[in-house]
């Protein structure tokens, strides 16, 4: 490692530099932003805001600290480099400066440990203590060289760089310590001091890659922790070893050539990079291509910029139609393409040579031929093939068709089949074969673009089409179509009207003549003759008729031929019918509304006429002479040409319905009149003119036939809620009536009942009897309240009084009870006369034994046959067999 070199000179304190010019040994690369040294500037009275400023400000910067960085990364070359430094007083202008030469360090030797035996000491600077005379002699700070140690050290670690000391520790136990990223901040432990001995040491192989510069600061400390001296900066550049190999951004490169391209055109860039310092050898590439494939026309179509690594083209005969496509091994080499000592890798480049319109379009023949069918369009009737040698569906490739003769009147266009790139002569206006037969088309084949450069078209660009039109069966036409005449309504049926009759174009055919038929004739007036076209009438025209617009009436008719296959063709008779006074004019409005009293009372009305002018309006108004009673009541004014108005003569006539006739005549020649019946309705009405009586509610109102409609459809909606309430009243009589018919466990529906048990001997002295006699006592929650009955219990009426029975009655006295009973069933007068379910839930006051099955009443036949049972099913079998059974 280079000396640290620094002089001092003894001198009274003097604000400014203290040497002229400064000296300092740093590395000869330089990375932007890396501290150099350390410029000192004494202030006497330490109040001054000082500026620091550099002569070189592109190349060096100095920062209010005094440390003077670069600001760009560059190589220092083997003389001096000489700046000026300036400090400026803020406040008061002054400034002062200061000469610094930089010379570059030898260039690392890789020397070995043993080499190096002997450690740098950095000495602290000496300090003038607040006790000392101002006049008391001061070393001034160090400026401490960059540290240059390189990357990828093998050790062994620790390995110590320098020792730092204070003069001042053969007087106090100082302690020694180093902070900044690398020391104590991350990355902690790279670097390590001896706190006694000051050995500043690296723990760990270096990576310039990841960290290229290290700024430590160390400090000396007494015992008790208190700075005895300034801190001092140490700067540790790693050295850049060339431990990367360049790598390309893409493993493979894409580019594109246009075919044809003169030596020199560019074709693309291909970029490589290297971690190393790219101001060193290490970092400084070279491209070059190792191999071309393929080979032709030529082994080396290309050449690359060993620096830039621009490809450009540096031989002629580029074409696409040969080779398509060329592939590259480029290389990049560091160490400035040292093949010895630097590192290399490769990438792949493929260049696509590009199509260029150096091909012409040619026709696969002189000579095409097609035929269409006359009177057809949008029919393709020929095809036109081309072969093109460029890159298929590119502009150079695409074939357009114009055509350059035999079509003056444009009846064919050519399109391009994209796919085929065929070229499809269509028709696009009809052809008539009795007027052209054939045509001789002349066509030119092109490209999207123009042609290459001192390429020409060939004569096969050009050929000739031959088209033939073939003859068909055309359909008739009427002349003139629409065919329009003038008649006068009220033409009779079996009148002449006009001749309407077609034309066949087919001159060429032998067919016969022409048919005609009726198409469309709306009111039926029409009929024509199917050999001569003949128009006669089978109703009279009536141009009031709703068939008619705006006076036309229009009939189509249909012309048929015998040709193969059969054609027809439609014309139409268009009948302009012209008015004549056949229409009487009418009174509108029919009813009308008056009031009884003279005033307010006029009526306005209208006259109404089909007719037109100039038979309708101006129309005359009267009033007839019989009966005498309408001229007396009433008077009639014309106000206008078709309006006039009527009102009352006298000035009361009673409230009721009047019918008023009125003569109307029209202007027609002759004229046209007849008389209209307008009914009046005569009625009370308040001070407004408004008729206030129920006559003009239900006239201004709803209408009879309104009122009616309401009135039923109330009717129908009071029936169906009546018959709503009937059917709920009678589904709540039958579920009543269902439960107390059928008890739950009496319901004999789908269950197995067994009746062929009967007694178990002397086991039925077992069953509790009690049930069935009346107690002495009733309990009072046992009786039933008096509002409660059923439908089928006895009214309430004098009970009879059965007997009163002991509480431990004899078994034999079952059969009197029922006995009794049975008595007093048959002789209530309130109990139905026939046989029927009876209910003895409920047995006079005081019975608590339940219901009974029902029994026969004693008038009821003892004799009965029960053999119908045996037809009701198999669940009534067992009965049958019980019952009609005989004595079994």
């Amino acid at each position: 490692q280079a000396p640290i070199k620094a002089t001092c000179e003894d001198m009274s304190c003097k604000t400014g530099f203290p040497e002229d010019v400064h000296s300092a040994v740093v590395s000869r690369s330089v990375h932007g932003g890396q501290p150099l040294l350390n410029v000192r500037f004494r202030s006497c009275d330490g109040n001054k805001k000082i500026h620091f400023g550099s002569s070189e400000p592109e190349d060096f910067r100095v920062g209010e600290d005094g440390v003077v960085y670069a600001e760009r990364s560059f190589q220092l070359s083997a003389e001096p480099t000489e700046f000026v430094v300036s400090a400026q007083d803020k406040e008061t202008q002054e400034e002062w400066q200061m000469r610094v030469k930089l010379t570059p360090e030898p260039a690392f030797t890789g020397a070995s440990e043993k080499d190096q035996k002997k450690i740098e000491d950095i000495i602290f600077p000496w300090q003038q203590y607040k006790h000392s005379s101002p006049l008391k002699r001061q070393k001034r700070d160090w400026v401490i060289p960059p540290i240059n140690l390189p990357e990828n050290s093998r050790g062994p670690f620790p390995q110590e760089l320098v020792r730092i000391r204070s003069d001042r520790d053969k007087s106090l136990s100082l302690r020694y310590s180093v902070t900044g990223p690398g020391a104590d901040q991350p990355p902690t432990g790279i670097f390590i001091i001896n706190p006694i001995s000051g050995q500043l040491s690296v723990t760990k192989p270096l990576d310039r890659e990841q960290i290229a510069s290290f700024h430590l600061r160390a400090h000396a400390v007494d015992v008790n922790g208190n700075q005895v001296e300034n801190p001092i900066d140490i700067v540790i550049n790693v050295i850049d070893m060339n431990d990367n190999r360049p790598e390309f951004l893409h493993q493979v490169w894409n580019g594109t050539v246009p075919e044809g391209s003169k030596p020199g055109t560019y074709v693309m860039t291909v970029t490589a990079i290297d971690a190393d310092d790219p101001n060193a050898q290490n970092g400084m590439l070279r491209y070059r291509i190792l191999s071309q494939a393929p080979s032709s026309p030529s082994p080396n179509m290309f050449t690359i910029n060993n620096e830039t690594g621009d490809i450009i083209t540096v031989a002629a005969g580029l074409d696409r139609e040969k080779v398509q496509q060329y592939t590259l091994i480029i290389q990049a080499t560091d160490m400035e393409g040292n093949p010895t000592y630097g590192l290399s890798n490769t990438a792949t480049a493929v260049i696509t040579v590009t199509d260029v319109n150096d091909n012409p379009p040619e026709f696969t023949a002189m000579t095409f031929y097609g035929e269409v069918p006359e009177n057809r369009v949008d029919v393709i009737v020929a095809n036109l093939t081309v072969t093109d040698k460029d890159q298929p569906h590119t502009p150079a490739w695409n074939a357009m068709y114009r055509m350059t003769g035999g079509d003056p009147t444009g009846r064919f266009t050519i399109l391009t089949d994209p796919n085929s790139n065929d070229g499809l002569v269509t028709v696009v206006k009809p052809i008539d074969f009795e007027t052209n037969r054939m045509f001789v088309l002349t066509v030119a084949a092109e490209n999207q673009v123009p042609l290459a450069k001192g390429i020409q078209h060939p004569p096969q660009s050009t050929a000739t089409v031959s088209i033939t039109v073939i003859d068909v069966n055309e359909s008739p036409y009427f002349v003139p179509n629409p065919k329009l005449i003038r008649q006068e309504e009220g033409l009779l049926a079996g009148s002449m009207l006009t001749t309407f009759t077609a034309q066949d174009p087919d001159r060429y055919m032998q067919q016969t003549s022409l048919r005609y038929s009726k198409l469309s004739d709306p009111a039926n007036w029409l009929k024509i003759d199917p050999v001569n076209g003949q128009i006669t009438t089978t109703a009279v025209l009536d141009r009031e008729s709703i068939y008619v617009q705006n006076n036309m009436y229009n009939a189509t008719f249909l012309a048929s031929d015998n040709g193969i296959p059969p054609m027809s063709g439609t014309g139409t008779l268009q009948i302009h019918l012209l008015d004549i006074n056949d229409n009487a004019p009418q009174v509108n409005p029919k009813e009308a509304t008056t009031c009884e009293t003279l005033q307010p009372n006029a009526i306005n009305i209208t006259a109404v006429d089909p007719d037109i002018d100039p038979n309708a309006g101006p129309f005359a108004f009267e009033l007839p002479d019989t009966p005498a009673s309408i001229k007396r009541n009433w008077t009639i004014v014309r106000i206008s040409g078709d309006h006039a108005q009527l009102s009352l003569r006298i000035r009361f006539l009673e409230a009721g319905i009047y019918d008023v006739p009125i003569v109307i005549t029209d202007s027609g020649n002759p004229h046209a009149s007849s008389t209209s019946v307008l009914k009046v309705k005569v009625c009370q009405c308040d001070i407004n003119g408004d008729c206030t009586d129920v006559d003009r509610i239900v006239g201004a109102g709803l209408g009879t036939g309104a009122i009616i409609a309401i009135l039923l459809c109330i009717i129908i909606l009071l029936i169906l809620v009546l018959m709503f309430v009937v059917w709920m009243k009678r589904r709540d009589k039958e579920r009543q009536a269902k439960q107390l018919l059928i008890d739950p466990e009496d319901d004999v529906r789908d269950n197995i009942l067994k009746y062929d048990e009967e007694g178990g001997g002397e086991e039925d002295q077992d069953y509790d009897l009690s049930q069935l006699q009346q107690p002495d006592t009733v309990e009072p929650d046992a009786i039933k309240p008096v509002g409660i009955r059923r439908l089928d219990e006895r009214p309430i009426h004098a009970e009879p009084q059965y007997p009163v029975r002991s509480a431990a009655p004899h078994p034999g006295d079952i059969g009197d009870f029922i006995n009794e009973g049975l008595k007093a069933a048959d002789n209530d007068p309130t109990a139905p006369p026939y046989d029927s379910l009876l209910v003895f839930d409920y047995e006079g006051s005081g019975s608590t034994a339940g219901s009974l099955s029902s029994l026969n009443s004693s008038s009821s036949g003892g004799e009965q046959d029960y053999d119908y049972l045996n037809d009701w099913g198999p669940r009534f079998k067992k009965l049958a067999d019980m019952y009609g059974g005989g004595d079994d």
